[in-house]
């Protein structure tokens, strides 16, 4: 299967025919076929109608009880019809790079900081750590410094943080079509890897060659582990897509916050080009009572349910994370009418609250009795890392590594 495109394949069971896409999954059991359900059903409106196939065809009902499991006379046959897939993320595993670290439960026990990757850079006087170098002093947090810990043992790909972030700050959806061009919009996204047997210990040991390398490290295991990482805009406070713009219109809060002026913004892009992680999304077109994208913003009722605290940004101009700086300076605020500081907890993004494994801890690193402070205080040298720490851009988002229990 060539990346974003398949076959269609025809499965029938229970006396059911139905004709869908094939998308092969790492370490899915052999033999097996997994069908989503809930799409392509005629009654329900637009979000299940004309989107997909209905699969409720195929389950049988015993005794009142509803059998998803269906084991005898099941045929698949693949056509020769292709079928686009819409897909976000273009590498299957890490590629030998350290945006994912991880170790085992029994070496963890021995080092809390087992599988962490320290990187470091050459001097005049020798190897120092990659973050004790910089071209800018950091800038005094006298107030608030808002920042992010997320847990990579306890994140499950569910998706909800991405929902949440999409509902609470009036992000489009662009459709199938913008997708495969690589238009999506969202400001936080799963990034899913899986394990390769190929590494750079391997490659050296079995002599295999740089291309040919990397080409098997793109191939999953047979049978892998996985790992899901939410990614959003990581909030440098050495911020690399601040220094190129060329209207001043993405800088730095002196709360930590990387943050937009939309209505200054003209679309150069550059800070997109310059960021390392990805997360900056560009409107190309006006989605808002626009047809072609006729996902509940067209109409009177469908912009009730747009939240009225987060602008809804035009055509030409770069969004991203904000870290729900409107909930922050509702949160801000309600404190000050009460002639206090606010409390750890009572300011939380959206996709920190809608997290059922509380993997994203959000709040003040300036504030010693939240949270994130004991964590990072906790976790620091240990588990705690940044993604493309070498970089040194300083992020405000930092990653607890993965810790596996491998042992029977």
């Amino acid at each position: 299967m060539e990346f974003g495109v398949t076959k269609i394949a025809s499965l029938k069971a229970n006396g059911v025919s139905i004709d869908i896409p094939v998308l092969v999954q790492p370490g899915q059991a052999p033999d097996t076929v997994g069908i989503a359900i809930g799409y392509g059903r005629e009654k329900v409106g637009k979000a299940g109608n004309n989107v997909g196939v209905n699969a409720y065809p195929l389950l049988s009902v015993a005794k009142g009880i509803v059998n998803y499991s269906v084991t005898s006379n099941v045929d698949v046959k693949s056509s020769e019809i292709e079928y686009k897939l819409a897909m976000t993320q273009t590498h299957q595993t890490i590629m030998g790079r350290d945006i994912v670290q991880e170790s085992n439960l029994k070496e963890y026990k021995k080092n809390p900081a087992a599988g962490r990757h320290f990187p470091t850079v050459a001097t005049a006087d020798g190897a120092v750590g990659a973050t004790t170098l910089s071209m800018w002093e950091m800038r005094e947090r006298n107030n608030h410094s808002w920042g992010m810990v997320i847990d990579l043992n306890s994140c499950i790909g569910c998706g909800a943080c991405v929902i949440s972030c999409q509902a609470e700050n009036n992000i489009p959806v662009v459709g199938k079509d913008e997708i495969s061009r690589s238009r999506d919009m969202y400001w936080i996204r799963i990034d899913r890897y899986y394990t390769s047997d190929m590494s750079h210990e391997v490659a050296e040991k079995e002599n295999v060659n740089l291309v040919d390398m990397y080409h098997q490290m793109e191939d999953p295991s047979e049978n892998p582990q996985v790992v899901f990482q939410p990614m959003m805009c990581q909030h440098c406070n050495n911020a690399p897509c601040e220094t190129v713009c060329p209207v001043v219109a993405t800088t730095h809060s002196s709360e930590g916050l990387n943050q937009m002026t939309y209505n200054r913004c003209i679309g150069t892009k550059y800070c997109a080009n310059n960021c390392p992680y990805k997360v900056r999304r560009f409107n190309w077109f006006r989605y808002t009572e626009n047809e072609a994208f006729d996902f509940h913003m067209n109409s009177d009722l469908g912009k009730m349910v747009l939240n009225p605290d987060v602008t809804v940004r035009a055509r030409g101009v770069m969004e991203k994370c904000s870290m729900c700086v409107q909930r922050i300076q509702e949160g801000k605020l309600n404190a000050k009418k009460n002639n206090r500081r606010p409390i750890d907890g009572e300011i939380v993004t959206a996709c920190a609250q809608a997290c059922p494994t509380d993997a994203i801890v959000f709040g003040d690193m300036n504030n010693g009795e939240s949270e994130i402070f004991k964590l990072l205080e906790r976790e620091h040298k240990k588990r705690m890392y940044y993604v493309l720490e070498e970089l040194n851009v300083r992020p405000s988002v930092s990653y607890l590594s993965k810790i596996r229990n491998t042992e029977a």
